[in-house]
């Protein structure tokens, strides 16, 4: 991939082909297979989320209450795209989440729009790759690393920080595809990925798509199918007219059935809750606001940590990552005079609370809270 699409290279609408955004430009990758655009993983968080609840439309309205602890970010500022079951068999209630700011989403759909790919899904890239079993997946192509993870979710960094971040998590298993890897790094698999970019893709995209809710894609419809669908609204229309007066008594009853049910479910799993008012409102109270587990504060520092030090990767040179309480602490060899500044500033852009201390012999500590 040496560059992007000219304007008049670009494809009409509802074109195919597996496409990657770099900085404001999409670039073909391949022209086989219906359209998907491959988002930087940079710029998505990837998390295993428990939703133990019984359809797609709970899951969705308690999605934002079971990530606020694993987000540096608000939620009201996010995109929450909720993905497949990552382990059907062991962990039922464990989707793939992918949360990505809510401005730097509507940028990527109004620039997909704009080169006629506007019903194309957008996937992290990260996800093209295959899942290990245990262990982490990692390709390193042009000093950029991409991470798959055994639970199914990823993150992307400079390759140059790669072997650290494997020693902070304790030097798990490696089934490696791409360029060398960094340092001493023990790698157990090394088999190519034998799918063709399109096969990829699809899998990718039914693992998680970003483009929900307000986000969603928009299918074209012709002129035939919107008479067709109006003369289905309209056969519908009159059937309700005629049968509303018997499924209005109907569900009046199935209504108070249900409400009772669950007036006796809330009352043996938590004695003493006061349902007198809005049930509804009350038995959302009771939802658990996470996932159960730990919050996972090391990946997503270090992925932020990440991309706000890219620009300096060049520059940098890393000893050591450690990881203790909610403070991540990276050791550097010495670089420029400016360098410790520079990290400073790049800290504070991206809105990381840390600091870049530099050392009498010219090294630099940077310390970076998860809190």
């Amino acid at each position: 991939m040496t560059g992007g699409a000219r304007p008049s290279d670009l494809p009409p609408p509802h074109a195919g082909g597996v496409w990657t955004l770099a900085g404001d430009r999409l670039i073909i990758v391949s022209a086989e297979g219906p359209a998907t655009i491959l988002v930087p993983t940079e710029r998505v968080r990837l998390l295993a989320v428990d939703l133990p609840l019984p359809n797609r439309a709970r899951r969705l309205a308690a999605l934002p209450f079971a990530i606020e602890d694993l987000v540096a970010e608000p939620v009201e500022t996010l995109h929450l795209a909720l993905g497949a079951r990552t382990d059907p068999a062991e962990a039922p209630h464990r989707y793939l989440v992918g949360a990505v700011r809510a401005e730097t989403m509507a940028d990527w759909v109004a620039l997909a729009e704009a080169h006629g790919l506007g019903s194309a899904p957008m996937v992290p890239d990260v996800l093209l790759l295959p899942r290990p079993a245990q262990g982490w997946t990692v390709e390193v192509r042009e000093g950029r690393a991409l991470v798959l993870a055994a639970d199914g979710t990823g993150f992307a960094l400079p390759a140059a920080l790669l072997g650290s971040a494997w020693e902070a998590a304790g030097r798990p298993q490696l089934h490696h595809l791409g360029e060398s890897l960094p340092g001493d790094m023990v790698v157990q698999g090394q088999a190519p990925d034998l799918r063709d970019d399109a096969a990829r893709a699809d899998i990718a995209a039914a693992e998680l798509d970003l483009r929900q809710g307000a986000f969603a894609a928009r299918h074209a419809r012709d002129a035939s199918g919107w008479r067709r669908l109006g003369w289905i609204l309209g056969i519908g229309v009159a059937a309700h007219i005629l049968i509303a007066g018997g499924d209005a008594l109907m569900l009046r009853v199935i209504a108070d059935r249900r409400a009772a049910e669950t007036r006796a479910l809330v009352s043996t799993m938590s004695p003493g809750t006061d349902l007198s008012g809005d049930v509804q409102a009350t038995v959302t109270d009771l939802l658990p606001s996470g996932g159960g587990r730990a919050p996972d504060r090391f990946v997503p520092l270090l992925a932020r940590l990440s991309t706000v030090l890219t620009p300096l990767a060049g520059s940098l040179a890393v000893r050591a990552v450690r990881y203790e309480g909610d403070v991540l602490t990276m050791d550097c060899d010495p670089g420029a005079p400016d360098l410790a500044a520079r990290i400073a500033e790049a800290l504070k852009a991206g809105r990381i609370r840390g600091q870049a201390t530099a050392s009498p012999d010219g090294s630099i500590r940077i310390t970076a809270n998860a809190a």
